[in-house]
């Protein structure tokens, strides 16, 4: 079973959310996510600066099965990305909750409402 931490949001294509007291709002892949993609070798991470809406594809992790796009579970502007992660890919699968992809400044924090808290992710990966 996934540890699915209450606290967070979840994107129905396996992002995590967490709000930060600043406003902004950081983004990584979810237990689920990194499970099913095994080993994470080599994570691709958007530019600082960039601005997506809602479901745009924000970047690329790869991993020994497969490669998937990370895709911005909310709009807004990429305030800084998770440089280590570029040295450290396997960082995702060892913690996670910890190894953030991106940081956002979401163009409407109402988006986040949009999104599973994590009972509703539970059951969408059925668990």
């Amino acid at each position: 079973m996934s540890n699915i931490p209450v606290e967070l949001r979840y994107a129905e294509s396996h992002e995590w959310v967490r709000l930060e007291s600043d406003g902004t709002v950081s983004v990584g892949l979810s237990d689920h996510a990194q499970e099913a993609l095994g080993d994470v070798v080599f994570v691709e991470l958007t530019e600082v600066g960039k601005v997506f809406a809602a479901g745009d594809a924000a970047g690329v992790v790869e991993s020994v099965k497969a490669a998937s796009d990370i895709y911005a579970p909310v709009g807004g502007e990429v305030l800084a990305v998770n440089e280590d992660l570029a040295g450290s890919p396997e960082e995702v699968n060892n913690d996670p909750y910890g190894s953030w992809i991106f940081k956002l400044r979401p163009s409407n924090v109402a988006e986040l409402d949009n999104l599973l808290d994590a009972a509703g992710y539970r059951a969408a990966i059925g668990e």
